[in-house]
Protein backbone atom coordinates (compact mmCIF):
# COMPACT_ATOMS: atom_id res chain seq x y z
CA UNK A 1 0.00 0.00 0.00
CA UNK A 2 0.81 3.74 -0.65
CA UNK A 3 1.69 5.83 2.53
CA UNK A 4 0.83 9.58 2.27
CA UNK A 5 2.80 12.37 2.45
CA UNK A 6 2.64 15.82 3.02
CA UNK A 7 4.47 18.38 0.37
CA UNK A 8 3.38 22.00 1.14
CA UNK A 9 -0.19 21.86 0.55
CA UNK A 10 -0.48 18.79 -1.42
CA UNK A 11 -0.98 15.33 -0.14
CA UNK A 12 0.76 12.82 -2.59
CA UNK A 13 0.67 9.14 -2.45
CA UNK A 14 4.12 6.91 -1.90
CA UNK A 15 4.10 3.76 -3.88
CA UNK A 16 6.21 1.33 -2.56
CA UNK A 17 7.23 -0.92 -5.61
CA UNK A 18 8.01 -4.38 -5.55
CA UNK A 19 12.00 -5.58 -6.21
CA UNK A 20 12.63 -7.20 -9.57
CA UNK A 21 13.32 -10.47 -9.33
CA UNK A 22 16.40 -12.13 -11.19
CA UNK A 23 14.26 -13.64 -13.42
CA UNK A 24 12.15 -10.32 -13.89
CA UNK A 25 15.60 -9.05 -14.96
CA UNK A 26 16.28 -11.75 -17.36
CA UNK A 27 12.81 -11.33 -18.80
CA UNK A 28 13.05 -7.74 -19.22
CA UNK A 29 16.47 -8.00 -20.91
CA UNK A 30 15.44 -10.85 -23.52
CA UNK A 31 11.95 -8.55 -24.16
CA UNK A 32 14.36 -5.94 -25.20
CA UNK A 33 16.61 -8.18 -27.27
CA UNK A 34 13.41 -9.40 -29.55
CA UNK A 35 12.39 -5.45 -29.42
CA UNK A 36 15.56 -4.39 -31.30
CA UNK A 37 15.89 -6.99 -33.29
CA UNK A 38 12.17 -6.15 -34.85
CA UNK A 39 13.90 -2.82 -35.34
CA UNK A 40 16.89 -3.36 -36.83
CA UNK A 41 16.32 -6.39 -39.32
CA UNK A 42 14.05 -6.69 -42.15
CA UNK A 43 13.53 -10.12 -42.04
CA UNK A 44 14.10 -12.23 -38.80
CA UNK A 45 13.33 -16.01 -37.70
CA UNK A 46 12.79 -18.15 -34.63
CA UNK A 47 14.63 -21.37 -34.57
CA UNK A 48 11.71 -23.41 -32.66
CA UNK A 49 11.98 -27.57 -32.04
CA UNK A 50 9.36 -27.69 -29.10
CA UNK A 51 12.43 -27.87 -26.76
CA UNK A 52 12.15 -26.01 -23.50
CA UNK A 53 14.69 -23.36 -24.39
CA UNK A 54 12.86 -22.98 -27.94
CA UNK A 55 9.80 -22.92 -26.31
CA UNK A 56 10.99 -20.59 -23.04
CA UNK A 57 11.88 -17.90 -26.41
CA UNK A 58 8.78 -18.13 -28.22
CA UNK A 59 6.81 -17.09 -24.70
CA UNK A 60 9.41 -14.04 -24.72
CA UNK A 61 8.67 -13.25 -28.36
CA UNK A 62 4.98 -13.07 -27.62
CA UNK A 63 5.31 -11.14 -24.28
CA UNK A 64 7.41 -8.99 -26.00
CA UNK A 65 4.73 -7.92 -28.46
CA UNK A 66 1.87 -8.59 -26.84
CA UNK A 67 -1.10 -7.81 -27.71
CA UNK A 68 -0.11 -8.12 -31.57
CA UNK A 69 0.86 -10.96 -33.13
CA UNK A 70 4.51 -12.07 -33.07
CA UNK A 71 6.50 -10.39 -35.71
CA UNK A 72 8.83 -13.55 -36.97
CA UNK A 73 8.00 -16.69 -38.81
CA UNK A 74 9.38 -19.96 -37.15
CA UNK A 75 12.64 -22.35 -38.93
CA UNK A 76 12.97 -25.65 -37.16
CA UNK A 77 15.98 -28.33 -38.99
CA UNK A 78 14.24 -31.61 -38.52
CA UNK A 79 17.02 -34.45 -38.58
CA UNK A 80 14.50 -37.22 -39.14
CA UNK A 81 15.86 -38.67 -35.90
CA UNK A 82 13.92 -36.21 -33.42
CA UNK A 83 11.66 -37.73 -30.18
CA UNK A 84 8.01 -37.99 -31.63
CA UNK A 85 6.83 -35.82 -28.42
CA UNK A 86 8.57 -33.28 -29.08
CA UNK A 87 7.56 -33.09 -32.66
CA UNK A 88 4.09 -33.32 -31.43
CA UNK A 89 4.36 -30.18 -29.07
CA UNK A 90 5.97 -28.61 -31.47
CA UNK A 91 2.92 -29.04 -34.14
CA UNK A 92 0.65 -28.42 -31.68
CA UNK A 93 1.95 -24.76 -30.29
CA UNK A 94 2.75 -23.51 -33.67
CA UNK A 95 -1.28 -24.22 -34.32
CA UNK A 96 -2.33 -22.42 -31.25
CA UNK A 97 -0.11 -19.54 -31.29
CA UNK A 98 -1.16 -19.24 -35.20
CA UNK A 99 2.60 -18.55 -36.57
CA UNK A 100 3.93 -19.90 -39.99
CA UNK A 101 6.75 -22.92 -39.74
CA UNK A 102 9.45 -23.69 -42.28
CA UNK A 103 10.96 -27.35 -41.84
CA UNK A 104 14.11 -27.82 -42.90
CA UNK A 105 14.66 -31.49 -43.38
CA UNK A 106 17.57 -33.65 -43.27
CA UNK A 107 15.87 -36.60 -44.56
CA UNK A 108 15.40 -35.05 -47.58
CA UNK A 109 18.94 -33.82 -48.43
CA UNK A 110 20.13 -37.52 -47.61
CA UNK A 111 17.27 -39.09 -49.79
CA UNK A 112 18.58 -36.28 -52.72
CA UNK A 113 22.29 -37.10 -52.12
CA UNK A 114 23.43 -33.97 -50.77
CA UNK A 115 24.27 -35.11 -47.26
CA UNK A 116 24.83 -39.03 -46.53
CA UNK A 117 24.52 -41.01 -43.24
CA UNK A 118 27.35 -41.65 -41.17
CA UNK A 119 28.90 -44.32 -39.57
CA UNK A 120 27.95 -43.39 -36.11
CA UNK A 121 24.15 -42.88 -36.82
CA UNK A 122 24.26 -39.60 -35.48
CA UNK A 123 22.60 -36.90 -37.51
CA UNK A 124 23.12 -34.04 -35.64
CA UNK A 125 26.04 -32.55 -37.59
CA UNK A 126 24.28 -33.25 -40.86
CA UNK A 127 21.73 -30.14 -39.68
CA UNK A 128 24.33 -27.36 -40.59
CA UNK A 129 23.65 -27.84 -44.25
CA UNK A 130 20.14 -27.74 -44.12
CA UNK A 131 20.24 -24.96 -42.02
CA UNK A 132 22.92 -22.76 -43.54
CA UNK A 133 21.14 -23.28 -47.04
CA UNK A 134 17.27 -22.13 -45.53
CA UNK A 135 18.72 -18.65 -44.20
CA UNK A 136 20.40 -18.02 -47.56
CA UNK A 137 17.26 -19.72 -49.62
CA UNK A 138 14.61 -17.52 -47.66
CA UNK A 139 16.72 -14.85 -46.85
CA UNK A 140 16.54 -14.12 -43.08
CA UNK A 141 18.81 -11.39 -41.58
CA UNK A 142 18.58 -12.44 -38.17
CA UNK A 143 18.00 -15.72 -36.28
CA UNK A 144 16.84 -16.49 -32.86
CA UNK A 145 18.78 -19.10 -31.18
CA UNK A 146 17.55 -20.39 -27.47
CA UNK A 147 21.73 -20.98 -26.92
CA UNK A 148 23.32 -20.06 -22.67
CA UNK A 149 26.58 -19.86 -22.32
CA UNK A 150 25.96 -22.10 -19.42
CA UNK A 151 25.67 -25.02 -21.36
CA UNK A 152 29.24 -25.50 -23.39
CA UNK A 153 32.36 -23.01 -23.16
CA UNK A 154 32.14 -22.48 -27.20
CA UNK A 155 28.77 -20.78 -26.66
CA UNK A 156 30.64 -18.76 -23.65
CA UNK A 157 32.63 -16.97 -25.83
CA UNK A 158 29.35 -16.02 -28.45
CA UNK A 159 28.06 -12.72 -27.89
CA UNK A 160 23.88 -11.76 -27.75
CA UNK A 161 24.44 -10.56 -31.30
CA UNK A 162 26.69 -12.85 -33.16
CA UNK A 163 27.88 -12.06 -36.80
CA UNK A 164 27.93 -14.80 -39.39
CA UNK A 165 30.09 -14.04 -43.03
CA UNK A 166 28.02 -14.79 -46.44
CA UNK A 167 28.94 -18.77 -45.68
CA UNK A 168 26.96 -18.65 -42.03
CA UNK A 169 30.49 -19.18 -40.30
CA UNK A 170 31.22 -18.10 -37.40
CA UNK A 171 34.79 -16.31 -36.61
CA UNK A 172 35.29 -15.36 -32.76
CA UNK A 173 37.75 -12.54 -33.79
CA UNK A 174 34.59 -10.47 -35.22
CA UNK A 175 32.97 -10.54 -31.79
CA UNK A 176 31.26 -6.71 -30.96
CA UNK A 177 31.47 -5.62 -27.54
CA UNK A 178 28.25 -5.32 -26.20
CA UNK A 179 28.21 -2.75 -23.77
CA UNK A 180 25.05 -1.40 -21.64
CA UNK A 181 23.12 -3.88 -23.85
CA UNK A 182 24.11 -1.55 -26.76
CA UNK A 183 23.87 -4.17 -29.68
CA UNK A 184 25.03 -4.08 -33.24
CA UNK A 185 23.29 -5.72 -35.57
CA UNK A 186 25.45 -4.13 -38.40
CA UNK A 187 25.85 -6.53 -41.34
CA UNK A 188 27.01 -6.86 -45.32
CA UNK A 189 24.62 -8.07 -47.89
CA UNK A 190 24.86 -12.29 -47.72
CA UNK A 191 25.60 -12.39 -44.11
CA UNK A 192 23.35 -12.41 -40.88
CA UNK A 193 23.29 -12.04 -37.42
CA UNK A 194 22.51 -14.82 -34.51
CA UNK A 195 20.69 -13.48 -32.20
CA UNK A 196 20.63 -14.85 -28.22
CA UNK A 197 17.88 -14.09 -26.08
CA UNK A 198 18.71 -16.52 -23.47
CA UNK A 199 22.72 -16.03 -23.45
CA UNK A 200 22.74 -14.83 -19.79
CA UNK A 201 19.93 -17.40 -18.02
CA UNK A 202 21.47 -20.63 -16.61
CA UNK A 203 19.47 -24.10 -16.96
CA UNK A 204 17.95 -23.55 -13.56
CA UNK A 205 16.61 -19.83 -14.67
CA UNK A 206 14.86 -21.33 -17.43
CA UNK A 207 12.84 -23.85 -15.36
CA UNK A 208 12.30 -21.63 -12.54
CA UNK A 209 10.82 -19.41 -15.22
CA UNK A 210 8.64 -22.12 -17.01
CA UNK A 211 7.11 -22.69 -13.00
CA UNK A 212 6.79 -19.33 -12.86
CA UNK A 213 4.90 -18.75 -16.35
CA UNK A 214 3.58 -21.91 -16.37
CA UNK A 215 4.37 -22.84 -19.37
CA UNK A 216 3.64 -26.31 -20.75
CA UNK A 217 6.30 -28.40 -21.97
CA UNK A 218 6.69 -32.22 -23.61
CA UNK A 219 5.75 -35.15 -21.66
CA UNK A 220 9.53 -36.07 -22.04
CA UNK A 221 11.08 -33.85 -19.97
CA UNK A 222 9.84 -35.64 -16.45
CA UNK A 223 10.24 -38.59 -15.02
CA UNK A 224 8.75 -41.66 -17.28
CA UNK A 225 9.43 -45.23 -17.89
CA UNK A 226 11.23 -45.63 -21.34
CA UNK A 227 13.00 -48.84 -22.94
CA UNK A 228 16.49 -47.20 -23.33
CA UNK A 229 20.45 -48.77 -23.99
CA UNK A 230 23.77 -47.63 -22.39
CA UNK A 231 26.21 -46.40 -24.65
CA UNK A 232 29.28 -44.27 -23.64
CA UNK A 233 27.85 -43.61 -20.28
CA UNK A 234 24.52 -42.69 -21.21
CA UNK A 235 20.81 -43.82 -21.49
CA UNK A 236 19.52 -43.45 -25.05
CA UNK A 237 16.51 -44.64 -26.69
CA UNK A 238 15.85 -47.65 -29.12
CA UNK A 239 15.57 -46.47 -32.70
CA UNK A 240 15.85 -46.82 -36.57
CA UNK A 241 19.19 -44.67 -36.46
CA UNK A 242 21.31 -47.87 -35.13
CA UNK A 243 20.41 -48.52 -31.63
CA UNK A 244 21.30 -50.61 -29.91
CA UNK A 245 24.19 -52.49 -31.45
CA UNK A 246 25.32 -55.92 -31.31
CA UNK A 247 26.47 -56.27 -27.25
CA UNK A 248 23.65 -53.70 -26.32
CA UNK A 249 20.64 -54.68 -24.52
CA UNK A 250 17.77 -52.76 -23.63
CA UNK A 251 16.02 -51.98 -20.47
CA UNK A 252 12.98 -50.16 -19.00
CA UNK A 253 14.20 -47.71 -16.93
CA UNK A 254 12.63 -44.50 -14.76
CA UNK A 255 13.96 -41.40 -16.70
CA UNK A 256 13.88 -37.81 -18.37
CA UNK A 257 15.81 -35.86 -20.71
CA UNK A 258 17.66 -32.80 -19.51
CA UNK A 259 17.57 -31.79 -23.39
CA UNK A 260 16.22 -32.79 -26.55
CA UNK A 261 17.52 -33.00 -29.70
CA UNK A 262 18.76 -36.39 -32.34
CA UNK A 263 17.94 -39.29 -30.36
CA UNK A 264 20.94 -40.67 -31.56
CA UNK A 265 23.27 -38.59 -29.23
CA UNK A 266 20.83 -37.29 -26.74
CA UNK A 267 21.07 -39.15 -23.45
CA UNK A 268 18.53 -39.26 -20.32
CA UNK A 269 19.21 -39.09 -16.69
CA UNK A 270 17.81 -41.38 -14.11
CA UNK A 271 15.18 -39.50 -12.64
CA UNK A 272 11.97 -39.80 -10.25
CA UNK A 273 11.50 -35.45 -11.03
CA UNK A 274 7.42 -36.03 -12.37
CA UNK A 275 6.92 -32.07 -11.38
CA UNK A 276 8.72 -29.04 -11.78
CA UNK A 277 8.99 -28.51 -8.21
CA UNK A 278 11.14 -31.72 -8.41
CA UNK A 279 13.12 -30.96 -11.18
CA UNK A 280 14.13 -27.60 -10.17
CA UNK A 281 15.97 -29.19 -6.96
CA UNK A 282 17.60 -31.95 -8.85
CA UNK A 283 18.59 -29.27 -11.28
CA UNK A 284 20.06 -26.82 -8.32
CA UNK A 285 21.90 -30.15 -7.11
CA UNK A 286 24.08 -31.27 -10.62
CA UNK A 287 26.94 -30.24 -10.92
CA UNK A 288 26.88 -31.35 -14.77
CA UNK A 289 25.93 -28.97 -17.22
CA UNK A 290 22.46 -30.52 -19.39
CA UNK A 291 24.73 -30.68 -22.60
CA UNK A 292 27.51 -32.19 -20.34
CA UNK A 293 25.45 -34.52 -19.02
CA UNK A 294 23.34 -36.15 -22.16
CA UNK A 295 24.98 -35.07 -25.21
CA UNK A 296 27.04 -37.43 -26.81
CA UNK A 297 28.03 -35.03 -29.99
CA UNK A 298 29.79 -32.20 -27.72
CA UNK A 299 31.73 -35.49 -27.15
CA UNK A 300 33.68 -36.28 -29.91
CA UNK A 301 36.49 -33.68 -29.32
CA UNK A 302 37.57 -30.53 -27.09
CA UNK A 303 36.05 -28.37 -29.71
CA UNK A 304 33.52 -29.96 -31.26
CA UNK A 305 30.79 -27.62 -30.51
CA UNK A 306 33.21 -24.47 -31.60
CA UNK A 307 34.21 -26.78 -35.01
CA UNK A 308 30.75 -26.80 -35.59
CA UNK A 309 29.76 -22.98 -34.29
CA UNK A 310 32.71 -22.10 -37.16
CA UNK A 311 31.18 -23.75 -39.84
CA UNK A 312 27.66 -22.45 -39.46
CA UNK A 313 25.84 -24.64 -36.48
CA UNK A 314 24.27 -22.82 -33.75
Amino acid sequence: MGAAVRKGTAVTTAVRLAPLTHLDVLESEAVHIFREVAGEFEKPVILFSGGKDSIVMLHLARKAFAPAPVPFVLLHVDTGHNFPEVLDYRDRAVARCGLRLHVASVQEYIDNGRLHERPDGTRNPLQTVPLTEAIQSLKFDAVFGGGRRDEEKARAKERVFSLRDEFSQWDPRRQRPELWQLYNGRHAPGEHVRVFPLSNWTELDVWQYIAREEIELPEIYFAHEREVFRRNGMWLTAGEWGGPKEGETTETRLIRYRTVGDMSCTGAVDSAATTLDAVIAEIAASRLTERGATRADDKMSEAAMEDRKREGYF
